[in-house]
């Protein structure tokens, strides 16, 4: 009689399936969640059909036990399958998806409590730059003495430091009590007409476990048409039939305002997952979500991998936004993934935007998802009114950045007691600083990017791996002082033009840089509505997800910025973030308007938001993308080759490229080098492969690598559908 065996998949992506004895008196099952011995070592792994996943056969007598089986839910069917879809299209190990699903080890263990750390006010005795730094960086933060120290970059031995000179306080933390449950009927809100037919729809929809179907919504609305408000009808109705739910947000800051919203509605707040969370809390959640104890789970692209265990619906708030891209690792898009996971657990999902992507416009010309239009801003707003400043005909003064004609603006803005936004997508100071005398530029030592200044910081700093170093007072190349220069302006350039213009004007900067957490966010939001601030600069963080009524003004500093580099989706993305900056405006009572500073006022982007003609844009758009085959008429795949040896990565890009099959409706172009050549220390070279829809793409770039040797030294990413072209 054979030995019971059982095939398992482990979280280590460097090995494949391996099958294991089932030791007596130990039941396991597809999905079971398993301690599996390899070595000295014992790795978690999940139990897989054997049928599902290959592997050499290995004799009963060479089988080694399972160590032991987690107390935690199987994983179920559908989240297998999804993990499994994952793995096959975006080419990546199925261990690498599992790890997405199983992201801590310690929500595996049992109820425990935990030991964490927060700032107790008392200055330490003997004060150091690192200890300076890390109070300055947890202020307000509370975690174990590894993440406290990871997010202050600085080491456990400091913080332990702080924790001996009374700088730090322990906390007990109490990891497993129950979660709220929001209350569906808490504050039901007044609908329009339009609203409310659209909530019908949207419910309709929603079944009890085993009673749904898949239907995929795009709910596309006009900025501040109550998207949110008509969404929450779908999600208190899953709360009736005692469902879970999924909200996903393209950024970690839009989650605090839409708690906020979110507790209004439903009487309380929702789980949270983002990276932000504390190890204590994401162990509480994780095992919240998989016991079916956490109604509603709001959270960043990474919530879409958690194993619900009774998933009624998912929404995708802003569901355009490129950040659901996930660019390292796994490089799989997160509203692709979740129209799929909506798949296999056969529930509804909702796509809400403004400014839907091409790719979900064309799947609703096609029949694949339904459109639900939202046409008028709620409560009367009215939609702002949108013009241009010809920078040739309206240029500001020398050493300015913002046309006479938007001070002036300002200037009425101020008067009326009314809030101004201005949009810049540039963080920092400047974006590059040089040598007047020799023109030395200063590069980042590990990227092809040039160091930004942070003036705010008192730092050059890249924006692609994190180096930093203090700003020079001497050329480095020919040792002039004085003679460093910052060319181009950042948010912190225009805010010092607006401090210098408005002097008595209360200004906020918001940037991934001063809104780093939901609390930093929390407190934006609540110095905005008690009117604290006047003029806010910002990045593209504050181009979605905020409601500000009193913000009747929007500026757009630089219009023309998005459309240069050679993203096919440039033109797309400049309008979708100019469209949703300009909504912030005139969203109470007080109408908006909205001056976009622009070199090229013509430019079919420009002149499609001035016009608002956004249908002809599109229109326009989509049929450029079909005559050159693009997505969504073709596929793109991009293969990244790189190496720490130029050398390296050179001779295995062309070793690639020489093995590339010749395959109708395929033609790669490259290797060349990435137009970021060297990132975090390692040289990087690129092919681009340009594919007809119906071709399996998938299957012949595996094919294509699985013959091709290269070094260990060197790693090969396979990008498809990218959204980076960097």
């Amino acid at each position: 009689m054979p030995l019971p065996r059982t095939r398992v998949i482990t979280l280590n992506a460097a090995l494949g399936p391996l099958d294991y004895r089932v030791p007596d008196g130990m039941h396991v099952e597809p999905g079971s969640v398993v301690i599996a011995p390899l070595g000295p070592r014992q790795l978690i792994g999940v139990v897989w059909e054997p049928e599902r996943v290959a592997t050499e056969e290995v004799g009963d007598n060479r089988l080694r036990p399972l160590a032991g089986l987690v107390d935690v839910p199987p994983i179920r069917p559908a989240l297998r399958r999804l993990a499994e879809w994952t793995a096959d299209y975006y080419l990546s190990p199925l261990a690498a998806v599992l790890r997405m699903i199983l992201p801590s080890s310690s929500a595996l263990a049992g109820p425990k409590v935990m030991i964490e750390y927060r700032a107790t006010g008392v200055a330490p005795a003997r004060s150091t730059p690192q200890r300076t730094q890390a109070l300055a960086a947890i202020e307000g933060r509370q975690g174990t003495v590894r993440e406290l120290a990871a997010h202050a970059d600085v080491s456990d031995a400091v913080m332990r430091g702080l924790v001996n000179a009374g700088a730090l306080e322990r906390v007990e933390v109490t990891s497993d009590h129950p979660f709220p449950v929001p209350d569906p009927d808490f504050a039901p809100p007044t609908l329009s007409d339009e609203q409310t037919a659209a909530a019908a729809s949207l419910t309709a929809a929603i079944g009890p476990k085993g009673h749904s179907d898949f239907d995929p919504v795009l709910l596309d609305g006009v900025t501040g048409s109550g998207k949110t408000e008509v969404y929450f009808e779908a999600i208190a109705e899953a709360l009736r039939q005692d469902r879970q739910i999924l909200v996903l947000l393209p950024e970690i800051a839009l989650t605090e305002p839409f708690l906020t919203r979110f507790t209004a509605r439903f009487g309380c707040e929702p789980v949270a997952w983002h990276s932000d969370l504390r190890s204590s809390q994401r162990r509480r959640a994780w095992r919240a979500i998989a016991s079916d104890e956490a109604s509603v789970v709001v959270g960043a692209r990474s919530a879409l991998f958690l194993p619900y265990a009774n998933l009624g619906l998912i929404v995708v708030d802003e569901a355009h936004e490129p950040s659901f891209k996930q660019e390292e690792g796994v490089q799989y898009h997160a509203r692709d993934v979740a129209v799929m996971r909506g798949h296999f657990e056969e529930i509804p999902i909702i796509l809400a935007s403004a400014t839907p992507a091409i790719e979900t416009r064309h799947m609703v010309e096609i029949g694949r998802y339904r459109e639900l239009l939202l046409t008028e801003r709620h409560a009367g707003a009215t939609l702002p009114k949108i013009r241009a400043i010809d920078l040739t005909q309206d240029p500001p003064p020398r050493g300015r950045w913002l046309a006479p004609s938007l001070v002036a603006e300002l200037e009425t803005n101020l008067a009326n007691r009314e809030q101004s936004l201005l949009f810049l997508n540039r963080r920092g100071f400047a974006p590059l600083t040089l040598c007047r005398t020799c023109g030395h530029r200063f590069q980042c030592p590990n990227c092809t990017a040039w160091m930004v200044e942070h003036r705010l910081m008192h730092r050059l700093a890249c924006h692609h791996c994190g180096h930093v170093m203090p700003p020079p007072r001497l050329c480095p190349e020919c040792g002039d002082e004085d003679s460093l220069v910052a060319c181009g302006p950042g948010v912190e350039r225009i805010a010092d033009e607006v401090a210098a213009l408005f002097p008595d004007a209360r200004t906020a900067i918001v940037t991934s840089d001063t809104i780093w957490s939901p609390a930093r966010a929390a407190e934006f939001v609540r110095a905005m509505d008690a009117q604290e601030i006047d003029i806010v600069v910002g990045t593209q963080l504050v181009t979605k997800g905020y409601h500000f009524p009193n913000l009747t003004l929007v500026g757009v500093v630089d219009a023309d910025l998005g459309l240069q580099g050679g993203d096919l989706r440039a033109a797309e993305r400049s309008f979708q973030q100019i469209q949703q900056v300009a909504g912030r405006a005139g969203r109470g009572d007080k109408p908006g308007r909205v001056l976009v500073q622009t070199h090229d006022p013509d430019a079919p982007v420009i002149a499609a938001l001035i016009s608002g003609d956004g249908p002809g844009f599109y229109a326009a758009e989509t049929e450029a993308r079909r005559e050159a085959a693009m997505p969504p008429f073709g596929r793109l795949a991009a293969i990244i080759i790189s190496s720490e040896d130029k050398e390296d990565a050179e001779a295995t890009s062309r070793r690639i490229a020489r093995a590339a099959p010749t395959v109708e409706g395929m033609a790669v172009f490259g290797p060349a080098p990435a137009p970021l050549a060297m990132l975090r220390g390692r040289h990087r070279q690129r092919l681009l492969i340009h594919a007809a829809r119906k071709l399996d793409v998938q299957d012949v770039i595996r094919d294509w690598l699985g013959g091709v040797d290269w070094g260990s030294k060197v790693r090969v990413a396979v990008d498809v559908d990218p959204y980076s072209f960097l």
